[in-house]
């Protein structure tokens, strides 16, 4: 149904901006969501951008669909408007955003942006501009909305209804007179306790908080884990500095999982910002297709080391890319498996012994069953039964060591400090070929004998 209407929105939308109808455009885009109009920019080119965040008919909601859009579609849209009315979008805009959106301009544009924004503001963005992007402190923004722990809920209640300027009001944040966060309380405590009840009488002292400089990941799991709306930021002598709330905590998740599918395939986020530039992108492709080749030369030497065997029996032949293919795939899927645990916090060095064990009896059993299939598959096809079990005896290997290996390479890259998602496809199904090869031919070399 959404599809539906988003469907139908693209087209009533391009319609009215390709005749020039900016009466009608500028009435439909004040009742469509920011969200929905952000959506709409994917199918416009740059110049149809331009016009259509200039036709919202508000700052306000302009600053929305700003902070709505694509990072990587920010510096060449920023760069066409108007500095003035840029500004005036990014003065709506809460100060993270702000931040955010300031960090992905080329450096001349943001000290521009920067210097034009009025006292209060500049200050709080170039605050946080200060801390590393990958933080807390990066995500943070400063409306945190908190109350002094000698206050009555009285009291407290009256702040929270003159609250307007904070974007969002989970808990209520208890400081003491230095600033340092010494409590939290829930909406709900302060309605059903007395009016007079002082708020260091009813908080809970047991506040789940991050430091400035904790990387995001770690934040967003820390969320996850304890199922909260927001998480309060503190510096080093635990004054509370600001917030972090779900919504940030989502597009944390959204782009690590992004950046941990990217490496997994053998590239970045960069190329997200390349567009069409082919040969760009093909260089940040290239180093792990050059493991791969790299790999699959020392696979060719194998091959040609073990080619009296291949001479004497060449029905081998037929099952080299099913040797190398099954125990690729199985070592892709554990190694998977093991990458994602990682990024979740699930899995942790101290299980390593029992993840392996339990990848090594998955990999046995998964190539019992697929080693008796293309054993029997071979005995039929050739009709010989050695080249069935020579088959079906490097098939349960390959698929079992194949497994063990998954779990290794990640568990090595995770603990020298690379990336652990670079170690699924294309490294793993390297390594995995290799030893699948020597599996396979070392075992009918073995039997050699029996297959003429």
């Amino acid at each position: 149904m959404h599809e539906q209407k988003m469907q139908v929105l693209q087209t009533t939308v391009l319609k009215l901006l390709r005749r020039g109808a900016t009466v009608n455009l500028k009435k439909a885009l004040a009742k469509i969501h920011p969200a929905d109009i952000a959506d709409l920019f994917k199918h416009l080119q740059l110049e149809e951008q331009k016009t259509l965040l200039e036709l919202i008919p508000d700052n306000d909601r302009a600053a929305d669909v700003l902070a709505e859009l694509d990072p990587e579609s920010w510096p060449k849209l920023a760069e066409l408007l108007d500095k003035h009315y840029l500004v005036s979008i990014i003065h709506e805009m809460a100060d993270d955003d702000s931040a955010v959106f300031i960090r992905s301009l080329p450096e001349e544009l943001a000290e521009d942006i920067l210097a034009a924004l009025n006292d209060d503001q500049s200050v709080d963005v170039e605050h946080l501009l200060g801390y590393d992007e990958d933080t807390a402190g990066g995500i943070m923004s400063t409306e945190v909305f908190s109350l002094d722990q000698n206050i009555t809920v009285k009291e407290a209640i009256e702040a929270l209804q003159d609250s307007e300027d904070y974007e969002m009001v989970f808990y209520v944040y208890v400081t003491d007179e230095h600033n340092h966060l010494v409590g939290v309380l829930s909406l709900r405590q302060l309605l059903t306790v007395p009016p007079t009840t002082e708020l260091k009488d009813i908080m809970s002292t047991n506040v789940m908080r991050v430091r400035t400089d904790m990387d995001q990941e770690d934040v967003a799991d820390l969320v996850a884990k304890y199922n909260i709306l927001a998480v309060p930021v503190v510096d080093d002598q635990g004054k509370l500095i600001g917030l972090i709330t779900v919504d940030d905590v989502i597009d944390v998740m959204r782009d690590e999982a992004t950046e941990d599918i990217l490496r997994m395939a053998g590239t970045s986020e960069e190329e997200m910002l390349l567009g069409y530039k082919s040969f760009q992108i093909a260089r940040l492709r290239l180093p792990w297709l050059l493991t791969t080749l790299f790999g699959g030369v020392i696979t060719g030497t194998l091959m040609w080391f073990f080619k009296a065997t291949l001479e004497h029996a060449i029905m081998l032949i037929s099952f080299i890319p099913v040797i190398t293919g099954m125990g690729g795939n199985v070592g892709s899927q554990t190694s998977t498996i093991l990458v994602r645990g990682f990024a979740t916090g699930r899995v942790d060095f101290s299980m390593l012994r029992r993840i392996f064990l339990k990848e090594l009896r998955v990999g046995l059993i998964m190539g019992l069953v697929c080693g008796l299939t293309i054993a029997t598959v071979a005995t039929i096809w050739h009709q010989n039964v050695y080249l069935g079990m020579v088959v079906g005896v490097a098939m349960i290997a390959a698929i079992t060591v194949a497994a063990c290996m998954g779990v290794l390479v990640t568990a090595f890259f995770k603990k020298i400090g690379i990336d652990p998602a670079i170690a699924s496809s294309p490294f793993v199904q390297t390594v995995n070929d290799i030893t699948g090869i020597l599996i396979y031919f070392g075992t009918a070399t073995a039997f050699l004998p029996y297959l003429s």
